[in-house]
């Protein structure tokens, strides 16, 4: 049995248009699916400069030792929860800071007061070595961000 020619010119239009249907929701799809699979890389909450390993004991030197975290977004975010760790696990805990949109805050090692530009671990220790990695983590403790030095041949591992 044949069909005739205006339903094989239907058939073909209706498979055509279902082929650009399928075409255009495939790359959505699969758009949609690698956003889910990366939500970290697309913070805008990184890790800026470190300054580690400053000389000396008291608490102006352990001041001089800092990480930076900065805001590239244009909106505030709030840092609540938010953790800073080393390698060694020596982790701090953000509490109540507001980071407004293209800007940093210095999270230093020793004493001090806080402010919305420099904020202090209230430590005793230096605790960035020559060689270390900063890990920031959002409040559900999900990575954000990394920083390596000291190692050769591999010193930054933004992702920005």
């Amino acid at each position: 049995m044949s069909a005739s020619p205006a339903t094989r010119r239907l058939l073909a239009a209706v498979l055509a248009a279902g082929a650009l249907v399928g075409a255009a929701a495939v790359p959505a799809a699969a758009h949609d699916d690698d956003r889910r699979g990366h939500h970290g890389r697309h913070s805008s909450i990184v890790i800026g400069d470190v300054q580690h390993e400053s000389r000396g004991r008291d608490s102006r030197a352990l001041n001089r030792e800092w990480v930076e975290v900065k805001n590239t977004g244009r909106g505030a975010v709030n840092l609540r929860g938010f953790t800073l760790t080393d390698q060694d696990g020596n982790r701090y805990r953000f509490d109540r800071l507001r980071l407004d949109g293209r800007s940093s805050v210095k999270v230093h090692t020793g004493n001090g007061r806080d402010t919305h530009r420099d904020v202090y671990q209230d430590r005793r220790h230096q605790i960035w070595d020559e060689r270390d990695t900063a890990t920031l983590r959002d409040d559900r403790g999900r990575v954000i961000d990394t920083e390596s030095w000291g190692r050769r041949g591999h010193h930054d591992n933004h992702r920005r």
